[in-house]
């Protein structure tokens, strides 16, 4: 391997372990400080019980973000769905419960669909922020009954890559994964192949500029972050473009950041 080579994968080393993990790895140790964690979800459930969602898309802040590409504000999105949980002594209560597409700690190019709270949920964050949207209740009541059923796990592709286009069926990340969710509940299908044919016809990915020596090398830093899905052109699903598409068609009742200072707005 040439000197050259050798110093462009140290730089690709360096800087797309970022979107390698891409904050999607299930986390068994919080970044931030677990009560500052617990204050801030135990804020966002009341936020959301009182805006009425049953069902919401949340997404958070899993890296740096000055080391993520332009037009991608969180790193892992996930539904969320208010539930009545079981504890592990035989009582139970309400609240939300994550319904999450993870990458494989040990394999980065795999993932997995876990069910957790929303501690350990944002466990993984490096931000106390939330992007949500709030669909609509009849939206709600459609994702409700997807989620709830065999559809949900049969639309999981575990063939996982950072960047993967949501309109082939080649890789699947968590923000795919919550499209094709939505796309199936919206149109009364599990046909996979129908999902990404209505996703082809009806939903904008977010472009993403990647100069062409670092897309050709960045599969030798992580297999997680091939593109060969693509054509000559990068578009990925993002919270932000899922975020666009059901603004454009009605679709949501409120779109929004929460911080521990409160609601904000959410530009797209």
């Amino acid at each position: 391997m040439t000197r050259f080579l050798k110093l462009m994968l140290l730089t690709l080393s360096l800087f797309l372990p970022s979107l390698a993990t891409a904050g999607s790895i299930e986390s068994n140790k919080s970044v931030l400080p677990l009560p500052e964690v617990a204050t801030f979800t135990d804020g966002l459930e009341r936020d959301l019980a009182a805006r009425g969602a049953q069902v919401a898309i949340v997404a958070r802040v899993g890296r740096d973000r000055a080391k993520l590409p332009v037009g991608i504000d969180y790193t892992h999105v996930a539904y969320w769905v208010y539930s009545k949980i079981e504890k592990a002594d035989g009582t139970s209560y309400f609240g939300y419960q994550a319904y999450n597409l993870y990458q494989l700690a040990d394999d980065l190019t795999r993932s997995k669909l876990v069910q957790d709270s929303p501690v350990d949920f944002f466990s993984g964050a490096h931000a106390l922020e939330a992007g949500i949207i709030v669909p609509d209740r009849q939206v709600q009541r459609k994702l409700l009954s997807v989620i709830t059923s065999s559809t949900y796990a049969a639309l999981h592709n575990n063939r996982y890559s950072v960047l993967a286009n949501p309109r082939t069926g080649q890789f699947q990340n968590c923000t795919e994964h919550t499209l094709d969710v939505l796309m199936a509940s919206l149109y009364d299908t599990d046909s996979p192949e129908q999902i990404k044919a209505n996703i082809s016809a009806h939903f904008d990915p977010q472009p993403i500029r990647i100069g062409a020596l670092k897309r050709l090398l960045a599969p030798a830093a992580s297999a997680a972050l091939t593109t060969s899905d693509h054509g000559s052109t990068i578009k990925t699903a993002t919270f932000g473009s899922i975020a666009r598409f059901m603004s454009k068609h009605d679709l949501s009742a409120q779109i929004y950041r929460y911080t521990p200072g409160g609601a904000k707005a959410f530009g797209i």
